[in-house]
């Protein structure tokens, strides 16, 4: 299992912080977690084509998670020579498939692949539900920012796992799906005397990555307002284990 950072930002604009992606490889499976401005060229950085991406999992429809949704159909589709021709899946929180049908409603044919390209799954926004992908399996629980956020566990046969927190506030069932987990991803917005509703603060994310018993965490999602502290010594004053700050195209091998 190899994570890489995608986008490690906000709704900012940032020359170093694309908004909010993840891309896991699995064998030969790839996910990318969340799709938001800049995914694409992240992806090209690290050598990806669009067209190889296996699925692709939102956290929430916020548009700093899925504002590259629409270019990335439409790009799948145009032009013939790049046009996509395996089939992938979207993983999403129930409700997602409706907001696709009001996305066609502004951009029709432009955004509609061809038949049996595009798969949807919706998993249950109101407790822990489980999707089998063969090579891994997905463990889902909502978590506290919109009606229909959720966090994903990506598990292997052998085990090795990772969770993806997607926004939050402070969260007992991010607590309960990262339970013992390898790698949890989680959102640190900003600091800890800047605290708002629906966002983690450094401290917050490492009380759940301490009370889940992780073994690394890596916080992510940093409003520029993280550059003026130093996050780090904040998520220290409550976990103590191994810690990482994400930062666009960085690599973490699972191994």
């Amino acid at each position: 299992m190899k994570i890489t950072i995608l986008g490690s930002g906000t709704c900012v604009p940032s020359l170093t912080r694309s908004s909010c992606s993840v891309l896991i490889k699995i064998a030969q499976s790839l996910l990318l977690f969340d799709s938001g401005a800049g995914t694409m060229r992240r992806l090209l950085e690290v050598g990806v084509t669009i067209d190889k991406l296996s699925y692709i999992f939102y956290s929430h429809l916020h548009p700093d998670h899925t504002g590259e949704l629409v270019p990335f159909l439409f790009a799948n589709k145009y032009p013939e020579t790049y046009r996509r021709r395996k089939p992938f899946t979207i993983v999403a929180a129930k409700g997602f498939a409706d907001f696709y049908e009001k996305l066609k409603l502004a951009y029709g044919e432009w955004i509609e692949l061809a038949p049996g390209l595009l798969k949807i799954s919706e998993l249950d926004t109101t407790g822990r539900d489980h999707l089998d992908c063969g090579l891994f399996d997905v463990d889902s629980l909502p978590t506290d920012h919109t009606d229909m956020s959720l966090a994903y566990r990506i598990t292997e046969p052998s085990g090795r796992s990772v969770v993806y927190s997607g926004d939050t506030d402070f969260s007992d069932n991010l607590v309960v799906l990262a339970k013992g987990v390898d790698v949890l991803i989680c959102e640190s917005a900003l600091p800890d005397d800047m605290k708002v509703s629906g966002h983690l603060t450094p401290s917050l994310a490492g009380r759940i990555a301490s009370e889940a018993g992780v073994k690394k965490l890596v916080l992510t999602h940093f409003y520029p307002e993280c550059d003026a502290v130093d996050v780090a010594e904040e998520c220290r004053k409550t976990y103590h284990g191994p810690l990482m700050l994400a930062e666009d195209l960085m690599e973490i091998d699972l191994v």
